[in-house]
């Protein structure tokens, strides 16, 4: 580990993984919503939960709304100041 921080992308990462019960090489341009059973509007609500808390933020409506996808989230994020850069 890298001195026991964890980067926002691991973060990030670490929420899909344990909200939808994914594995790691799950993450990326193919998961959307519904693209997983999981991934459903009660685990969405779930996991925007997960990301505000995990970052310290609040999402606006049209943002959660529009959080479409993985690759999607990152880029919402940013607006928040969030960076997910590797």
């Amino acid at each position: 580990m890298n001195g026991g921080s964890v980067s926002n992308k691991e973060k990030f990462d670490n929420i899909f993984i344990e909200c939808f019960g994914l594995a790691p090489d799950q993450l990326g341009d193919k998961l959307a919503y519904r693209s997983v059973q999981a991934w459903d509007s009660a685990g969405h609500m779930g996991m925007i939960a997960a990301i505000e808390e995990a970052f310290g933020i609040m999402l606006e409506t049209d943002d959660i709304i529009e959080f479409s996808s993985y690759n999607v989230g990152i880029e919402i994020l940013r607006k928040y100041r969030v960076d997910l850069s590797t």
